[in-house]
């Protein structure tokens, strides 16, 4: 079945009614294409079912949850991003005797152990916080494990020496029963937490935020919430990254940006 316009709007209302989280400011295309996947998989008849599920069921709405957001993400995704980061941000940041870094919107955590490793491979990583926030407590479960499919890491490698990695990439983790497990010295330096970018505050200030391919699944009100949130959460000077289809150019915060080379990543003007 295909649920209709109204529908939609009946299950984003039940979710915010009962759980406080708020998707009415979420890609209607998006998420209708998700609520229909959650049908199909759910052999609904009526959606009337699925909607007494994640009134009276709170373990299954936070699969749902996993499933209305979007959790598509790999190690050192767009590699010339990372060598941006190893060439400029790093380099600058590296100077202050303590580092903050947030990761909104971290999905799985690949992300977040690739500038684990960058941060290593520079030296910094014993004086800098991983600060991983996802809105799914799931997908936290998984990225606070540090444990992918082996079968990425070919992949993985590859990104990682276009980044600019010059080191053997298997040195990172261990692999074993097809599973490869990151090294828990990576994971020491993280903090992982659920954060809801919609209705959350600034919990911490940091001098880089990375908010990557998040926002294009925001209208655009919400994505000028979710960038003053980031706002209040950076310092002058601070960076912000975001994904390669996403713009500060034309949210309210433009005037207060400076774009860094020609990847996304923005710095906070005195």
């Amino acid at each position: 079945m295909t649920a209709t316009d109204s529908e939609i709007e009946a299950i984003i209302s039940t979710i915010f009614e009962y759980y406080g989280y708020d998707f009415s400011g979420y890609s209607r295309a998006s998420l209708n294409r998700r609520v229909n996947r959650l049908l199909e998989l759910g052999n609904y008849s009526h959606v009337e079912d699925l909607l007494s599920r994640i009134r009276h069921e709170p373990d299954y709405f936070e699969r749902v949850v996993g499933d209305l957001t979007v959790n598509v993400t790999e190690m050192f995704r767009d590699p010339q991003f990372y060598k941006q980061l190893r060439e400029k941000i790093l380099p600058i940041i590296g100077t202050k005797p303590f580092i903050r870094i947030w990761h909104a919107g971290c999905s799985t955590g690949e992300e977040v152990f690739s500038m684990a490793i960058l941060l290593d491979e520079h030296k910094l990583l014993e004086k800098t916080l991983l600060y991983a926030t996802d809105i799914s407590p799931d997908v936290l479960q998984t990225a606070k494990k540090g444990i992918f499919p082996l079968r990425q890491m070919k992949q993985y490698a590859e990104n990682y020496a276009s980044s600019g990695g010059k080191e053997d990439f298997s040195k990172y983790y261990m692999a074993n029963y097809g599973l490869a497990k990151f090294e828990d010295r990576l994971i020491a330096r993280m903090v992982f937490s659920q954060h809801n970018l919609v209705s959350d505050r600034s919990f911490n200030e940091f001098d880089l935020i990375l908010c990557r391919n998040v926002l294009i699944y925001f209208d655009k009100d919400l994505q000028n919430r979710a960038l003053t949130l980031f706002d209040d959460s950076l310092p002058n000077l601070g960076f912000l990254a975001l994904g390669s289809k996403e713009n500060i150019k034309f949210s309210v915060l433009s005037h207060r940006y400076q774009q860094v080379e020609r990847e996304k990543i923005w710095k906070k003007l005195r």
